[in-house]
Protein backbone atom coordinates (compact mmCIF):
# COMPACT_ATOMS: atom_id res chain seq x y z
CA UNK A 1 0.00 0.00 0.00
CA UNK A 2 2.76 2.64 0.81
CA UNK A 3 4.55 1.62 -2.29
CA UNK A 4 1.44 2.59 -4.34
CA UNK A 5 1.28 5.75 -2.21
CA UNK A 6 4.43 6.94 -3.33
CA UNK A 7 3.73 6.25 -6.99
CA UNK A 8 1.12 8.06 -7.13
CA UNK A 9 2.88 10.87 -5.17
CA UNK A 10 5.44 11.10 -7.53
CA UNK A 11 2.55 11.02 -10.43
CA UNK A 12 0.89 13.77 -9.42
CA UNK A 13 4.61 15.67 -8.90
CA UNK A 14 5.18 14.65 -12.93
CA UNK A 15 2.04 15.83 -13.59
CA UNK A 16 2.27 19.39 -11.26
CA UNK A 17 5.61 20.17 -13.08
CA UNK A 18 4.06 19.87 -16.53
CA UNK A 19 1.00 22.00 -15.59
CA UNK A 20 3.77 24.48 -14.20
CA UNK A 21 5.77 24.57 -17.74
CA UNK A 22 2.66 24.88 -19.48
CA UNK A 23 1.39 28.12 -17.37
CA UNK A 24 5.01 29.90 -17.70
CA UNK A 25 4.58 29.34 -21.16
CA UNK A 26 1.79 30.70 -21.74
CA UNK A 27 2.58 33.41 -19.66
CA UNK A 28 5.37 33.92 -21.90
CA UNK A 29 3.39 33.86 -25.12
CA UNK A 30 1.48 36.44 -23.46
CA UNK A 31 4.17 38.78 -23.92
CA UNK A 32 3.94 41.11 -26.76
CA UNK A 33 6.23 40.42 -28.88
CA UNK A 34 8.23 37.39 -27.33
CA UNK A 35 9.53 34.81 -29.54
CA UNK A 36 6.83 32.43 -27.90
CA UNK A 37 4.42 35.10 -28.31
CA UNK A 38 4.68 34.78 -32.33
CA UNK A 39 5.30 31.66 -32.15
CA UNK A 40 1.89 31.39 -30.40
CA UNK A 41 0.01 34.09 -32.82
CA UNK A 42 1.87 31.61 -35.94
CA UNK A 43 -0.59 28.48 -34.79
CA UNK A 44 -3.52 30.03 -34.28
CA UNK A 45 -3.06 31.95 -37.44
CA UNK A 46 -2.49 28.43 -39.12
CA UNK A 47 -4.98 26.49 -37.25
CA UNK A 48 -7.74 28.84 -38.98
CA UNK A 49 -6.31 27.62 -41.84
CA UNK A 50 -6.53 24.67 -41.19
CA UNK A 51 -9.78 24.87 -40.21
CA UNK A 52 -10.89 26.49 -43.89
CA UNK A 53 -8.84 23.56 -45.74
CA UNK A 54 -10.97 20.77 -43.80
CA UNK A 55 -14.36 22.49 -44.59
CA UNK A 56 -13.38 22.68 -48.61
CA UNK A 57 -12.10 19.32 -48.13
CA UNK A 58 -15.62 18.13 -47.19
CA UNK A 59 -16.92 20.26 -49.75
CA UNK A 60 -14.96 18.67 -52.17
CA UNK A 61 -16.03 15.32 -51.42
CA UNK A 62 -19.71 16.06 -51.80
CA UNK A 63 -20.03 18.94 -54.27
CA UNK A 64 -16.80 18.34 -56.59
CA UNK A 65 -16.09 21.18 -58.33
CA UNK A 66 -12.94 23.44 -60.32
CA UNK A 67 -13.80 26.21 -57.66
CA UNK A 68 -13.58 24.04 -55.25
CA UNK A 69 -10.84 22.94 -56.44
CA UNK A 70 -9.08 26.26 -57.12
CA UNK A 71 -10.22 26.99 -53.47
CA UNK A 72 -8.21 24.33 -51.78
CA UNK A 73 -5.16 25.49 -53.92
CA UNK A 74 -5.25 29.00 -52.12
CA UNK A 75 -5.66 27.47 -48.76
CA UNK A 76 -2.75 25.13 -49.31
CA UNK A 77 -0.63 28.35 -50.27
CA UNK A 78 -0.92 29.99 -47.18
CA UNK A 79 -0.74 26.45 -45.15
CA UNK A 80 2.77 26.22 -47.06
CA UNK A 81 3.82 29.12 -44.71
CA UNK A 82 3.94 26.65 -42.01
CA UNK A 83 7.75 26.49 -43.92
CA UNK A 84 8.70 29.71 -42.53
CA UNK A 85 7.40 28.73 -39.22
CA UNK A 86 9.04 24.96 -39.08
CA UNK A 87 12.33 26.84 -40.32
CA UNK A 88 12.37 29.26 -37.32
CA UNK A 89 11.97 26.10 -35.14
CA UNK A 90 14.99 24.32 -36.71
CA UNK A 91 17.32 27.49 -36.86
CA UNK A 92 16.83 29.24 -33.36
CA UNK A 93 15.51 26.65 -30.81
CA UNK A 94 15.76 22.97 -31.87
CA UNK A 95 19.84 23.35 -32.26
CA UNK A 96 20.07 25.90 -29.16
CA UNK A 97 18.12 22.79 -26.74
CA UNK A 98 20.32 20.14 -28.00
CA UNK A 99 23.55 21.83 -28.46
CA UNK A 100 23.90 23.71 -25.01
CA UNK A 101 20.92 21.74 -22.98
CA UNK A 102 21.66 18.61 -23.89
CA UNK A 103 17.64 17.98 -24.89
CA UNK A 104 18.28 15.65 -28.14
CA UNK A 105 14.89 14.57 -28.51
CA UNK A 106 12.91 17.65 -30.53
CA UNK A 107 15.70 18.07 -33.06
CA UNK A 108 15.83 14.15 -33.59
CA UNK A 109 11.77 13.65 -33.69
CA UNK A 110 10.06 16.77 -34.35
CA UNK A 111 12.50 18.24 -36.67
CA UNK A 112 12.14 15.43 -39.20
CA UNK A 113 8.41 15.44 -38.67
CA UNK A 114 8.49 19.02 -39.67
CA UNK A 115 10.47 18.83 -42.99
CA UNK A 116 8.19 15.56 -43.78
CA UNK A 117 5.24 17.87 -43.52
CA UNK A 118 6.48 20.49 -45.45
CA UNK A 119 7.77 18.34 -48.20
CA UNK A 120 4.15 16.76 -49.01
CA UNK A 121 2.51 20.13 -48.82
CA UNK A 122 5.07 20.99 -51.04
CA UNK A 123 4.17 17.97 -53.01
CA UNK A 124 -0.26 18.27 -53.01
CA UNK A 125 0.04 21.91 -54.06
CA UNK A 126 -0.02 21.14 -57.96
CA UNK A 127 -2.18 18.18 -57.20
CA UNK A 128 -5.43 17.20 -59.10
CA UNK A 129 -8.18 17.00 -56.10
CA UNK A 130 -10.90 15.39 -58.68
CA UNK A 131 -8.63 12.63 -57.51
CA UNK A 132 -9.67 11.34 -54.13
CA UNK A 133 -5.81 9.92 -53.44
CA UNK A 134 -4.83 13.50 -53.26
CA UNK A 135 -7.50 15.08 -50.93
CA UNK A 136 -6.60 11.99 -48.17
CA UNK A 137 -3.03 13.01 -48.51
CA UNK A 138 -4.30 16.48 -47.74
CA UNK A 139 -6.26 15.48 -44.82
CA UNK A 140 -3.66 13.15 -43.57
CA UNK A 141 -1.22 16.81 -44.08
CA UNK A 142 -2.99 19.08 -41.83
CA UNK A 143 -4.10 16.13 -39.38
CA UNK A 144 -0.18 16.03 -39.12
CA UNK A 145 0.21 19.98 -38.29
CA UNK A 146 -2.49 19.91 -36.05
CA UNK A 147 -0.48 17.43 -33.77
CA UNK A 148 2.62 19.47 -34.46
CA UNK A 149 0.50 22.85 -33.27
CA UNK A 150 0.12 20.57 -30.04
CA UNK A 151 2.96 19.42 -29.58
CA UNK A 152 4.94 22.63 -29.67
CA UNK A 153 2.30 24.35 -27.40
CA UNK A 154 2.29 21.77 -24.96
CA UNK A 155 6.04 20.18 -25.23
CA UNK A 156 8.29 21.80 -27.20
CA UNK A 157 7.22 25.88 -25.93
CA UNK A 158 6.88 24.74 -21.96
CA UNK A 159 10.68 22.88 -22.44
CA UNK A 160 12.17 25.92 -23.99
CA UNK A 161 10.14 27.87 -21.04
CA UNK A 162 12.03 25.72 -18.38
CA UNK A 163 15.52 26.28 -19.64
CA UNK A 164 16.57 29.35 -21.99
CA UNK A 165 17.11 32.62 -20.34
CA UNK A 166 16.04 35.83 -20.89
CA UNK A 167 19.08 37.39 -22.69
CA UNK A 168 18.79 34.08 -25.04
CA UNK A 169 15.23 34.67 -25.40
CA UNK A 170 16.30 37.93 -26.76
CA UNK A 171 19.18 36.81 -29.07
CA UNK A 172 16.36 34.78 -30.35
CA UNK A 173 14.29 37.64 -31.23
CA UNK A 174 16.83 39.46 -32.73
CA UNK A 175 17.37 36.51 -35.45
CA UNK A 176 13.59 35.90 -35.68
CA UNK A 177 13.81 39.16 -37.45
CA UNK A 178 15.39 37.88 -40.77
CA UNK A 179 12.39 35.87 -41.32
CA UNK A 180 9.48 36.58 -43.60
CA UNK A 181 6.07 36.32 -42.08
CA UNK A 182 4.00 33.48 -41.33
CA UNK A 183 0.68 34.72 -41.77
CA UNK A 184 1.21 36.81 -38.96
CA UNK A 185 3.81 40.51 -38.98
CA UNK A 186 6.21 40.39 -37.02
CA UNK A 187 5.89 42.11 -33.68
CA UNK A 188 8.54 44.47 -32.06
CA UNK A 189 9.51 43.15 -28.23
CA UNK A 190 10.10 46.88 -26.48
CA UNK A 191 11.84 44.98 -23.57
CA UNK A 192 14.34 43.03 -26.34
CA UNK A 193 15.09 45.78 -28.04
CA UNK A 194 16.11 48.34 -25.22
CA UNK A 195 18.36 45.30 -24.19
CA UNK A 196 19.99 44.75 -27.43
CA UNK A 197 20.36 48.95 -27.86
CA UNK A 198 22.74 48.61 -24.70
CA UNK A 199 24.22 46.02 -25.56
CA UNK A 200 25.30 47.62 -29.29
CA UNK A 201 25.71 50.58 -27.59
CA UNK A 202 28.51 48.89 -25.22
CA UNK A 203 30.27 46.99 -27.92
CA UNK A 204 31.23 50.12 -29.75
CA UNK A 205 32.96 51.15 -26.50
CA UNK A 206 36.75 50.33 -27.58
CA UNK A 207 38.15 49.58 -31.26
CA UNK A 208 41.40 47.93 -31.93
CA UNK A 209 43.41 48.12 -35.36
CA UNK A 210 43.69 44.66 -37.14
CA UNK A 211 46.75 44.38 -38.74
CA UNK A 212 47.29 41.79 -41.54
CA UNK A 213 49.77 41.20 -44.04
CA UNK A 214 47.98 43.14 -47.11
CA UNK A 215 46.98 46.18 -45.05
CA UNK A 216 44.91 46.64 -42.09
CA UNK A 217 41.20 47.55 -40.86
CA UNK A 218 39.25 48.78 -37.63
CA UNK A 219 37.31 46.37 -36.51
CA UNK A 220 34.11 48.88 -37.97
CA UNK A 221 35.69 48.60 -41.32
CA UNK A 222 36.77 44.79 -41.46
CA UNK A 223 32.85 44.10 -40.36
CA UNK A 224 31.26 46.26 -43.15
CA UNK A 225 33.58 44.90 -45.70
CA UNK A 226 32.23 41.70 -44.99
CA UNK A 227 28.89 42.76 -45.08
CA UNK A 228 29.21 44.36 -48.52
CA UNK A 229 30.54 41.42 -50.16
CA UNK A 230 27.75 40.01 -52.36
CA UNK A 231 28.21 36.48 -51.17
CA UNK A 232 26.93 34.93 -47.89
CA UNK A 233 29.78 33.46 -46.18
CA UNK A 234 29.86 31.19 -42.93
CA UNK A 235 33.18 29.74 -41.39
CA UNK A 236 33.44 27.21 -39.19
CA UNK A 237 36.99 26.43 -37.46
CA UNK A 238 39.29 22.85 -37.27
CA UNK A 239 36.97 21.83 -34.80
CA UNK A 240 33.68 22.21 -36.10
CA UNK A 241 32.68 25.36 -34.28
CA UNK A 242 30.51 27.95 -36.30
CA UNK A 243 32.77 30.97 -35.99
CA UNK A 244 31.72 33.73 -38.21
CA UNK A 245 28.67 34.62 -40.03
CA UNK A 246 28.57 38.00 -42.37
CA UNK A 247 25.39 39.83 -41.42
CA UNK A 248 22.47 40.70 -43.94
CA UNK A 249 19.55 39.41 -45.18
CA UNK A 250 20.43 35.96 -46.22
CA UNK A 251 18.75 33.11 -48.70
CA UNK A 252 19.74 30.84 -46.20
CA UNK A 253 19.42 32.15 -42.70
CA UNK A 254 21.89 31.93 -40.14
CA UNK A 255 21.13 32.80 -36.49
CA UNK A 256 23.55 34.22 -34.52
CA UNK A 257 23.19 32.21 -31.64
CA UNK A 258 24.86 29.56 -33.34
CA UNK A 259 27.88 31.40 -33.11
CA UNK A 260 30.39 28.58 -30.73
CA UNK A 261 28.23 25.74 -31.69
CA UNK A 262 29.04 22.93 -33.39
CA UNK A 263 27.84 23.07 -36.93
CA UNK A 264 26.32 19.55 -37.08
CA UNK A 265 23.32 20.85 -34.14
CA UNK A 266 22.65 23.28 -37.03
CA UNK A 267 21.19 20.89 -39.66
CA UNK A 268 18.18 19.09 -39.77
CA UNK A 269 18.80 14.92 -39.21
CA UNK A 270 18.46 14.23 -42.97
CA UNK A 271 21.75 16.24 -44.22
CA UNK A 272 23.69 15.81 -40.87
CA UNK A 273 25.90 13.32 -42.35
CA UNK A 274 26.34 14.59 -45.90
CA UNK A 275 27.79 18.00 -43.71
CA UNK A 276 30.16 15.66 -42.01
CA UNK A 277 30.70 13.43 -44.88
CA UNK A 278 32.02 16.97 -46.77
CA UNK A 279 34.13 17.95 -43.74
CA UNK A 280 35.79 14.98 -43.21
CA UNK A 281 37.05 14.72 -46.55
CA UNK A 282 38.26 18.27 -46.28
CA UNK A 283 40.06 17.89 -42.93
CA UNK A 284 41.49 14.90 -44.73
CA UNK A 285 42.45 16.67 -47.78
CA UNK A 286 40.53 13.75 -50.39
CA UNK A 287 38.68 17.66 -51.66
CA UNK A 288 39.28 20.90 -51.15
CA UNK A 289 36.20 22.39 -52.49
CA UNK A 290 32.50 21.13 -53.29
CA UNK A 291 30.23 23.17 -55.47
CA UNK A 292 26.06 22.46 -55.34
CA UNK A 293 24.04 24.80 -57.92
CA UNK A 294 20.69 25.17 -57.03
CA UNK A 295 17.54 27.29 -56.89
CA UNK A 296 16.18 28.69 -53.80
CA UNK A 297 13.09 30.40 -53.68
CA UNK A 298 13.33 30.68 -57.42
CA UNK A 299 16.63 32.38 -57.44
CA UNK A 300 19.68 30.35 -59.04
CA UNK A 301 22.16 30.23 -56.67
CA UNK A 302 25.82 28.71 -56.37
CA UNK A 303 26.81 26.90 -52.70
CA UNK A 304 30.47 26.66 -52.55
CA UNK A 305 31.94 24.59 -49.68
CA UNK A 306 36.01 25.25 -49.46
CA UNK A 307 38.52 23.59 -47.23
CA UNK A 308 40.39 26.61 -45.91
CA UNK A 309 43.79 25.61 -45.21
CA UNK A 310 47.03 27.84 -43.73
CA UNK A 311 50.25 28.56 -45.29
CA UNK A 312 51.47 25.48 -44.57
CA UNK A 313 48.68 23.68 -45.85
CA UNK A 314 47.39 22.37 -42.46
CA UNK A 315 43.38 22.75 -42.13
CA UNK A 316 42.21 24.99 -40.23
CA UNK A 317 38.08 25.29 -40.76
CA UNK A 318 35.48 25.33 -44.01
CA UNK A 319 34.24 28.50 -45.42
CA UNK A 320 30.44 28.19 -46.96
CA UNK A 321 29.90 31.03 -49.45
CA UNK A 322 26.39 31.17 -51.24
CA UNK A 323 26.03 33.62 -54.09
CA UNK A 324 22.65 34.53 -55.89
CA UNK A 325 23.48 33.87 -59.75
CA UNK A 326 20.41 35.41 -61.37
CA UNK A 327 22.09 38.56 -62.37
CA UNK A 328 24.73 36.42 -64.54
CA UNK A 329 22.56 34.35 -65.38
CA UNK A 330 20.65 37.54 -67.21
CA UNK A 331 24.12 38.44 -68.50
CA UNK A 332 24.69 35.44 -70.59
CA UNK A 333 21.29 34.87 -71.67
CA UNK A 334 21.20 38.17 -73.67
Amino acid sequence: MEEKNIEASAARVTSNITIEKREAARKQAEIVGHPLHLFTKENEALTKEIENAKSLIIKIETEPSEATNAKINESIDKLRKVAIHYAKKGDLLYPHMKAKYEISGPSDVMWSVDDEIRDELKFIADSDFRKIEYVNRLDHAIGRMEEMIYKEQNILFPICTRFFTEDEWYKIYQDSKDYAPCLVDFIKWPEAEEALSKEKADSKATEDMINLPGGHFTAAQLRAVLNTLPVEISFIDENDINCFFNEGPKLFKRAGMAIGRDVYSCHPPKIEMMVRSIIGDFESGARDKVSVWMEKEGIPVLVEYIAVRDDNGQYIGTMECVQKMDEAKKHFEK
